[in-house]
């Protein structure tokens, strides 16, 4: 596994490829991919964990339809900002995905802090979705906000260089 900065991802993909979003939960694994442009994300599916190598495999398969050249997995940092159990937990799930199923994309972990939370709110509010249609959809959605909340840091980050290579070139 090679983890690299966000604003490294681009320079890591190759014309088209795009990003898998990764919510990694103790009993499931919601997925969201990006489209090509990597302006957006959708959410996919939701894996019931089970077998490390049946789920790498099936990650592994689900990459290669979606020509995915990187991967954005969901950290979960405490609220003060440190890392805890969960954190090494998805750190070491990332690294087995690498050692014992071949993985070589490169990875992103980014603060998922309150995004199951921020999904549950906008399925309740917005969709007025039944507990039992929530639990269905949640971990999905939540990979997608994830992956959108990257997507969008990224977006940010290239304007902000166009925009200096801009000024450079203004003066």
């Amino acid at each position: 596994m090679a983890e690299v900065a966000l604003s490294n991802m681009r320079s890591h993909l190759a014309r088209g490829q795009r990003l898998l979003g990764i919510d990694p939960g103790s009993k499931t694994l919601g997925l969201a991919v990006s489209d090509s442009a990597l302006a957006v994300a959708s959410p996919l599916e939701t894996i019931r964990r089970g077998k490390f190598t049946e789920d790498a495999a099936h990650l592994a398969e689900i990459c290669r339809q979606r020509n995915v050249g990187g991967l954005v997995i969901g950290l979960p940092v405490n609220m003060d900002g440190s890392e805890g159990p969960r954190c090494q937990s998805v750190r070491q799930f990332a690294r087995n995905l690498a050692e014992k199923a071949g993985f070589t994309q490169p990875v992103v972990f980014w603060d998922e802090r309150l995004s199951t939370a921020a999904v549950e709110r906008l399925l309740i509010d917005e969709a007025d979705m039944t507990r039992k249609r929530r639990a269905e959809v949640v971990d999905k959605m939540a990979a997608a906000y994830i992956l959108q909340g990257a997507l969008d840091a990224l977006a940010a980050g290239a304007r902000a260089s166009d925009e200096s290579e801009e000024n450079d070139a203004s003066s």
